[in-house]
């Protein structure tokens, strides 16, 4: 990201020298850090588009440019207002970066800025097609639990296996899951592209989002089980 690249259109003027500074994160002419619009996004924080396809070699360049230039070591001898901003201004970048950086999360808070998704929501219904097996895998887990307190390690050791063939097939199924909402994420940038309505993808990423959750915690919920012997 250059000096002068501008967050956002709207007409800001630098604190310090008065010119025109545009959102940007330094001012053009003196070069002094500027205070943010409070309603910026992460993805105009790194002057990217609302895309879901970014690249994340170059959301790394401009992560690590920005934290060399925004880190509050370089703000040591500056007023105490330019190193307040430069200790939010950090923290934001980070938490920034998190966010986009990973797939899922940046479906999230794409979803979550179109006011279509609440922060941290996840739903947990089962998806109809997992209804049968999730009643095999919780018989699975109560059995194994019952084995382990009556002491019957055979038995244990049988349904042990029962419990990572399991396993295997969940995260089989999340692979599956992570691909589709890839392909989601794409059509929702064609889309974009091309014009076309976006609104029906809506419900289509919320509904994988919510079915990768189910299957995550059951993922989890088996490795926690066979992390317990």
């Amino acid at each position: 990201m250059s000096e002068t690249q501008t967050l956002t259109s709207r007409e800001l003027h630098c604190w310090s020298c008065g010119a025109a500074a545009g959102g940007a994160h330094f001012c053009p002419s003196c070069g002094k850090i500027q205070p943010l619009p409070p309603d910026i996004d992460y993805f105009t924080f790194f002057g990217l588009p609302r895309r879901l396809g970014l690249d994340a070699h170059a959301l790394e360049a401009i992560y690590h440019e920005l934290s060399w230039r925004l880190h509050p070591d370089r703000f040591a001898q500056a007023s105490e207002a330019e190193r307040r901003l430069s200790l939010d201004r950090a923290a934001q970048l980070n938490d920034a970066f998190r966010t986009l950086r990973d797939p899922v999360r940046r479906v999230e808070y794409l979803l979550w800025l179109s006011g279509r998704r609440r922060e941290g929501e996840t739903r947990q219904q089962a998806p109809p097609e997992l209804l049968e097996e999730v009643f095999e895998l919780n018989e699975v887990l109560e059995e194994l639990r019952q084995a382990r307190r009556n002491g019957g390690d055979g038995t244990a050791a049988s349904l042990r296996r029962q419990l990572e063939a399991e396993q295997q097939k969940l995260e089989t199924m999340l692979a599956a899951v992570d691909k589709e909402l890839a392909e989601a994420a794409a059509a929702w940038d064609r889309a974009l592209d091309s014009g076309a309505a976006v609104e029906p993808l809506f419900d289509r990423l919320n509904q994988i989002l919510n079915r990768r959750s189910y299957i995550r915690n059951l993922v989890e919920n088996v490795r926690q089980e066979l992390a317990a012997d």
